[in-house]
């Protein structure tokens, strides 16, 4: 029991000592870095604009959003940024002949920013869904929805979150 203990309280000092290295010395050892290397680093929790601008052509097809028909609610303030509840609900009318498709929900500046994909039938009878998402950090959260007639919905609301939730 010892000897855990002591491997312990070793591990926690050398962990300690590593956090307290200059600025400059981790700036040089950054640089030494393969970019390769360096990009896994920085990149798997830095905001990824491409994917975002990607996801948003592939599902408007290249046409216009309407801003009407489609409500998004989020709080203006997410106090547990590892669980934002976020609520979409297509305003149109649902007809056998129109109704909605799908609804992505997207968060502009997360790594990943597609949060969350709803699929539906004529059979629903409506489209609305509650559902709970990770944001990495304050930023608009866009909700979109396809009609069957084609037309695509748009809905977006900005939220501040308290802390990260990407990076717990």
């Amino acid at each position: 029991m010892t000897t855990t203990h002591h491997l312990t309280r070793r591990h926690w000092v050398a962990g300690t000592a590593a956090l307290a290295l200059p600025s400059a010395v981790l700036a040089q050892a950054t640089q030494a870095i393969n970019p390769v290397a360096k990009s896994a680093l920085v990149g798997p929790l830095a905001p990824n604009p491409a994917e975002f601008r990607k996801l948003m052509e592939q599902f408007t097809g290249g046409k216009p959003a309407q801003a009407e028909g489609l409500q998004l609610d989020v709080p203006v303030l997410a106090d547990n940024p590892s669980a934002v509840p976020v609520k979409v609900k297509v305003t149109l009318p649902i007809t056998e002949q129109d109704w909605c498709e799908e609804i992505i929900v997207l968060a502009e500046l997360n790594p990943s920013p597609l949060t969350c994909r709803m699929q539906f039938t004529a059979a629903a009878g409506t489209a609305e869904a509650a559902v709970r998402i990770r944001l990495s950090q304050s930023q608009t959260v866009h909700a979109l929805a396809r009609m069957k007639s084609g037309k695509v919905l748009l809905a977006k609301q900005a939220t501040t979150v308290a802390a990260s939730g990407c990076g717990m």
